[in-house]
């Protein structure tokens, strides 16, 4: 029997994108998938255009929160799945099979965990490929480079989301990043990794946009890394930008 799945997007203020995002959720074709949206008391149209899918999602929650890492918390404590993972309000799944994909590599390893590599798109054409996130790079000891694995493609057992903990409120965009620290570096929850991109984010979101939000980015990353005694600073985590710079050249054919 396929194991639950429990999926959870949180938006605020995304009535251009929800939808997409809602659809490629219910689109995928794993039998067995509980979805679960939590706003943050929008003020546009994202409520009445989640209220639009309200008989096939699982879950609704529109309230004030503490930002996206709170209403992930959120989200995680409405999960009832055996498995859990997150999909933001600007990004979809690449086909109908990503989900069954990953779970499949999962099962098929015996692992905790999966994930995979993604896409950043243009944000209104979401079939131009702006650079390839390869996670192949990521190994636990790579923690220290600012290496993650891509967090929206990252399928999770819900039995370690409940050890570890939530999400940290202490980060601005970098919770998921030590997250993935407790989750992989201190619990050393097992692993696979399927070398295909599984999801496609449109650039602009908080971890993409703009130089400011990369420096404070990686400042936090160095505290993440700190807080959990791995030892890096700022010049090691600059060791990373030539792979990066490789995504931008090359888009990878596979990304289409």
């Amino acid at each position: 029997m396929s194991p639950k799945v429990s999926i959870i997007t949180v938006c605020f203020n995304s009535a251009k994108t929800i939808g997409d995002t809602i659809e490629s959720v219910l689109s995928q074709d794993y039998p067995d998938i509980e979805y679960i949206v939590i706003d943050g008391g929008s003020s546009d149209e994202t409520v009445s255009i989640v209220n639009e899918y309200s008989d096939r999602i699982s879950t609704i929650v529109s309230e004030r929160d503490r930002g996206i890492y709170d209403a992930m918390n959120k989200g995680i404590a409405h999960a009832t799945g055996d498995i859990v993972g997150m999909l933001n309000s600007d990004d979809v799944y690449i086909n109908k099979h990503a989900v069954s994909d990953l779970i499949r590599e999962m099962q098929k390893k015996n692992t905790d965990s999966v994930y995979a590599d993604l896409v950043i798109v243009d944000p209104l054409d979401l079939n131009k490929v702006m650079r390839y996130y390869d996670s192949s790079y990521f190994t636990p000891n790579k923690f220290r480079f600012g290496w993650m694995p891509a967090h929206p493609t990252f399928f999770v057992k819900k039995a370690l989301y409940d050890k570890v903990g939530p999400y940290s409120l202490d980060y601005k965009i970098s919770a998921d990043y030590e997250m993935l620290i407790r989750l992989l570096w201190v619990e050393k929850a097992s692993y696979s990794y399927l070398k295909e991109p599984m999801v496609r984010m449109r650039h602009g979101g908080a971890s993409t946009a703009g130089l400011s939000r990369v420096i404070l980015l990686n400042k936090e990353i160095v505290l993440a890394c700190r807080k959990h005694h791995i030892n890096t600073n700022l010049l090691l985590l600059m060791l990373k930008i030539p792979t990066k710079l490789l995504g931008l050249i090359f888009k990878k054919s596979e990304a289409n």
